[in-house]
């Protein structure tokens, strides 16, 4: 498997996504502190929202806010999968309806938690269809790019899969947090050879630039430090 560049501007030369990308100001001549393990941006995020554990299917809460820590017109997004399975993206307008759109991307959990540890992660899904008369999240077919490099193709899920199900029912109740899931068939967790079943979900803003393109951005509690995640949808001319 080839390396995985960090920077998330390496190859990312498509007008579309440029044109979304909105530069967050780090300070004047501050030094940006050193990447950490490749756990770390996945540690940041289990710190940072609510735990729901397979010992203890009960989601912990914050501690209640002074002001709220959701925006009525945010949209929910998913990151789900086995530990050492693809993982797939899941993107709700609330977390009680079935997902708008889901989809598994060519990229293991693992190379996705090496990512998270750089603090800024753009996933970017290029549609390359001439015709317009789908919107452009029904698109079926997308190249991937993460951080700017091509990382492979996937299509869009027509029909959950069983335990794509299994995650959208299990966190129902769920606007926002981040840990282990029981397994959809107890009696097989332990003799499963993917590992656990881990998922972050967060609240995005959602901003369309065009017909052709749309962005999400993970919003973060107020006051809360973490990756910046965001995620890019393109079709191309």
């Amino acid at each position: 498997m080839p390396p995985i560049h960090s920077s998330p501007y390496y190859q990312m030369d498509n007008p579309a996504i440029l044109s979304l990308l909105r530069h967050t100001a780090t300070g004047t001549g501050e030094p940006k502190r050193s990447k950490s393990s490749s756990t770390g941006g996945l540690l940041k995020i289990f710190k940072l929202f609510p735990m729901l554990t397979s010992g203890c299917k009960m989601v912990a809460l914050l501690g209640r806010p002074r002001k709220p820590l959701l925006k009525d017109s945010a949209t929910t997004g998913t990151i789900f999968g086995f530990r050492k399975g693809r993982v797939c993206l899941a993107i709700q307008e609330d977390p009680h309806c079935l997902p708008m759109f889901v989809i598994e991307l060519p990229m293991l959990t693992t190379a996705l938690q090496k990512e998270m540890a750089s603090d800024i992660v753009r996933i970017a899904l290029e549609s390359e269809t001439k015709t317009h008369k789908k919107k452009l999240l029904e698109e079926f077919v997308w190249a991937v790019y993460c951080n700017g490099r091509k990382i492979g193709y996937s299509i869009r899920r027509k029909h959950l899969s069983d335990d794509e199900l299994h995650v959208v029912q299990l966190l129902r109740g769920v606007s926002m947090g981040a840990g282990v899931l029981p397994s959809p068939n107890e009696k097989e967790a332990s003799a499963c050879t993917d590992g656990e079943l881990t998922y972050m979900r967060a609240r995005f803003e959602r901003v369309a630039g065009s017909k052709d393109s749309e962005a999400f951005y993970m919003i973060n509690p107020e006051g809360a430090a973490g990756p910046e995640l965001s995620i890019f949808f393109v079709r191309n001319h």
